[in-house]
């Protein structure tokens, strides 16, 4: 297939990418290099095609968009306490740039599978959450994925194939800390033997699915005959921050001191995914474990961080 991945360069779009390159796709990429690294396609940069282009600019995008198969639209801006003081560009990129890819999905007839989020529920009292749960978001970046999920309803209606994917909280190898990177700052303190900081009181829980199995599920999407959904894409099991904190230093057979500080604006208390309908339509199932994933992960990193020691 022709795919092309909007913020290919990102976290997210660049395990994507490289995913999609190893299944034998042709990819092209899309990214502005405002958040993303070219370095993050260092591996592969011969195999794809690369365009800088921001989502905003529409006539850039009808010159790229015009003879693909399918769109994964990644490109967006993620880090909730920053979206408090610059809604006017969390909109104009979340939503409008959104709205470019669907208007030109519905202009060439490519199908669409764009990323949505979890934050687009809020506050709910009970979890694991499931799809038909009511849309409720706290804080203006969920409330431009919600805007999205609007534009997706209405495009649908009008004939374009699109499928949002309620992302819950992604971890992987190459996470920046600002996005959604909990577990990324944890282990970097590790690492640089500081202390922990929590927001919060740590009773917080939250849905951690590993990034691999997140590109998994998007070109599953892709492939597939739905035209229109919104499907929930974790792990389906929780973790307090607090144990997580715990978790990490474990691993690390360090003991830092943990510190407890006042809670973020707009920070969700309880996030656990239902993922039954991505098992039924999509049949996907992840297949990483967050506490192995870690305990390899911080093997990995003390003995480099041994090694620098000796040889220092």
């Amino acid at each position: 297939m022709k795919l092309i991945v909007t913020g290919g360069a990102g976290f997210v779009g660049s395990h994507l990418v490289k995913y999609l390159v190893k299944q034998g796709h042709d990819v092209s990429v899309i990214d502005n290099l405002a958040r993303g690294t070219i370095e993050n396609l260092e591996s592969i940069k011969k195999d794809v095609q690369f365009y800088k282009i921001d989502i905003r600019d529409f006539t850039k995008l009808n010159n790229v968009l015009d003879n693909v198969d399918g769109v994964f639209h990644e490109a967006a801006l993620t880090v909730v306490p920053e979206s408090f003081t610059n809604r006017a560009e969390y909109y104009a990129v979340n939503v409008k740039g959104t709205e470019n890819i669907f208007k030109l999905a519905k202009k060439f007839s490519f199908k669409v599978v764009y990323a949505s989020s979890s934050s687009v529920y809020g506050n709910t009292t009970k979890i694991p959450i499931n799809e038909s749960v009511k849309r409720k978001p706290i804080n203006p970046y969920g409330e431009t994925k919600l805007e999205d999920e609007f534009l997706a309803e209405r495009y649908a209606k009008l004939g374009v194939s699109v499928i949002g994917l309620r992302y819950f909280n992604i971890y992987g190898e190459g996470q920046s800390s600002s996005y959604a990177g909990v577990i990324t700052k944890f282990i970097d303190n590790i690492m640089n033997s500081k202390p922990l900081f929590i927001y919060g009181d740590g009773n917080q829980v939250r849905d951690f699915v590993f990034v691999e199995d997140v590109a998994a599920a998007n070109l599953l999407a892709m492939k597939s005959d739905i035209k229109f959904a919104f499907i929930n894409i974790g792990s389906g099991y929780v973790i307090s921050i607090s144990e997580l904190a715990n978790n990490i230093m474990q691993h690390s057979g360090l003991s830092l001191k943990t510190i407890y500080t006042n809670p973020l604006e707009g920070d969700i208390k309880l996030s656990q995914a239902d993922i039954s309908l991505a098992r039924k339509l999509l049949k996907w199932e992840p297949k990483t474990k967050l506490n192995d994933w870690l305990q390899t992960r911080i093997e990995k990193l003390m003995k480099i961080k041994m090694k620098t020691n000796a040889s220092l």
